[in-house]
């Protein structure tokens, strides 16, 4: 392994979801505007970026995000989002709309993505071939845009360790609560799953045990 590949081991190794946070501990500026970089330059089928990203730091913007956890069958999340130096609520798009699409292609436009009006044109129409699929024939839009948001937290929980915090992945929240609560569905979003990021405390149980995996022939197949 080079020390690349060894960092991208170690960062996998020694990351866990962080069962209790330090609230002494908050994120560094620097910290954060790393975390908005991650998340910005995340991977998405067709280069779609179906996300809005709600980053509560302040305590007030933290319980305004608990409030989706005050249901006894999500409360044992609460103190995670109250404790955290971060809270980072992942929202997807309920559709892409045209207006959505035709502001993507400009943006790429204005970017520089392409070398000539064809390979524009090209990128355009290979994108509506998949936004259609999977609006008419497959009719699975949400679960598709969805997995391009979980792209993201995926990358943020594996670069988190790098800059040496703890995350926890939350999906135990009411969704409803939330939406309203930021007025969501107005925005054409849905809130999908919530990421805390801080500093483990003394209580994270979880930074003490091992991890569990099945082992490598159980998982893979080499053809």
């Amino acid at each position: 392994m080079n020390e690349k590949t060894m960092d991208i081991a170690r960062c996998l190794s020694q990351r866990h979801a962080c069962k209790a946070f330090d609230p002494q501990r908050g994120l560094t500026a620097e910290q954060i505007v790393t975390v908005k970089q991650l998340l910005r330059l995340s991977p998405s089928s067709v280069n779609s970026q179906p996300w809005h990203f709600l980053l509560g730091v302040s305590p007030e913007s933290k319980r305004r995000i608990a409030k989706s956890a005050e249901q006894e069958i999500y409360s044992f999340n609460k103190d995670k989002i109250l404790n955290s130096g971060l809270v980072v609520v992942f929202c997807v798009r309920t559709e892409l709309t045209d207006d959505y699409l035709a502001a993507l292609k400009e943006k790429e436009l204005a970017d520089g993505r392409f070398p000539n009006p064809e390979a524009a044109q090209k990128q355009a129409a290979t994108r509506a071939f998949y936004v259609g699929r999977h609006r008419n024939e497959l009719q699975d839009t949400s679960a598709w845009l969805a997995r391009q948001v979980y792209l993201a937290l995926g990358a943020l929980l594996l670069a988190a360790p790098a800059i040496g915090l703890d995350a926890c992945p939350i999906e135990g929240f009411d969704a409803p609560t939330l939406d309203r609560e930021f007025e969501l569905p107005k925005q054409g979003y849905t809130s999908l799953v919530l990421a805390a990021l801080g500093y483990r405390s003394d209580e994270d149980f979880n930074a003490k045990l091992p991890k569990s995996r099945f082992e490598a022939g159980q998982v893979f197949t080499m053809l």
